[in-house]
């Protein structure tokens, strides 16, 4: 269990969409593409102009937007244990929370569960995409079935790990209301010190940062974590490092959202601080 207590979730900010293959592919290859697709994503370009073709989701591929938004008004904290698109309605209940605690002037943006594709203020994007926050619509999009894709590329299957990706592109949604997103879009979207690499090592620190508030206080949604549990967030972030997912080969001057070591450092600052302030990958090149 992650998830503490009982009872309904607030799922005013979370709908459903999609329903099926067919919006442009977005070529994974051995994770390089979709790392590659999440930046184009990130700074507002069309996904969809990328490559063509079509796609499947393995988990949800049969549902349409009504089946999901069904799905999601049935979720209880109880079920946020044990169904993944109630973990991910109960994790954006807790990430908002935190937020609305540590940000003056947090906005709640918008969830959007999907399967298989969806039409986005970013463009189309397909599940081969995986989670990504738009800045144009403020919306942050994912299909369950990433979670798949993610243990297949080495990832955890934990329950905090998949909170951990939501979280991180709540991050995103941070960093877009304090001006970090277009910072970063000036800075580049390739190489070891790019602004895009500063933008994602910081959404893992906002994500590390939501850790460390999670379970706290009287109304703590999440059981107090355990090491088993971060552990399962390091085995994620290591498997999503730009040096992992290239390979042997890995050229830095190629990386978009920073090294194994890079993402577990800097989801382990916010963690460890719990103080956003210490998340500012601008300000330093050690990063």
């Amino acid at each position: 269990m992650t998830f503490q207590g009982g009872g309904p979730l607030d799922t005013s900010t979370i709908s459903g969409g999609g329903g099926g293959g067919g919006m442009g592919r977005i070529a994974v290859g051995g994770g390089a593409g979709l790392i590659f697709t999440l930046i184009a994503l990130f700074f507002g370009i069309n996904p969809g102009s990328i490559t063509g073709g079509t796609t499947t989701s393995d988990s949800m591929s049969s549902q349409g937007s009504s089946e999901i938004d069904q799905h999601i008004q049935s979720c209880t904290i109880e079920k946020a244990n044990t169904d993944d698109v109630c973990r991910i309605v109960a994790t954006v209940n807790s990430v908002n929370k935190v937020w609305e605690e540590q940000l003056p002037g947090y906005t709640k943006p918008q969830t959007k569960i999907f399967s298989g594709s969806v039409n986005t203020g970013c463009g189309p994007a397909t599940s081969d995409t995986g989670p990504f926050y738009c800045p144009a619509d403020q919306t942050i999009y994912i299909d369950p079935s990433f979670f798949t894709m993610l243990r297949r590329m080495g990832g955890s299957n934990g329950a905090l790990a998949q909170e951990y990706v939501i979280a991180h592109e709540y991050g995103h949604h941070v960093e877009n209301l304090t001006g970090v997103l277009s910072k970063g879009n000036r800075m580049g979207a390739q190489g070891p010190k790019s602004g895009s690499v500063r933008i994602e090592l910081q959404a893992d620190c906002l994500a590390g940062v939501w850790a460390y508030h999670s379970d706290k206080g009287p109304d703590a949604m999440l059981e107090p974590l355990t090491q088993d549990q971060i552990a399962d967030v390091v085995q994620t972030a290591k498997a999503i490092g730009d040096d992992t997912i290239q390979g042997a080969n890995s050229n830095p001057e190629g990386w978009t959202h920073g090294s194994a070591q890079q993402r577990v450092r800097w989801f382990g600052i916010g963690y460890k601080s719990g103080d956003p302030r210490q998340c500012d990958t601008f300000a330093t090149n050690d990063l």
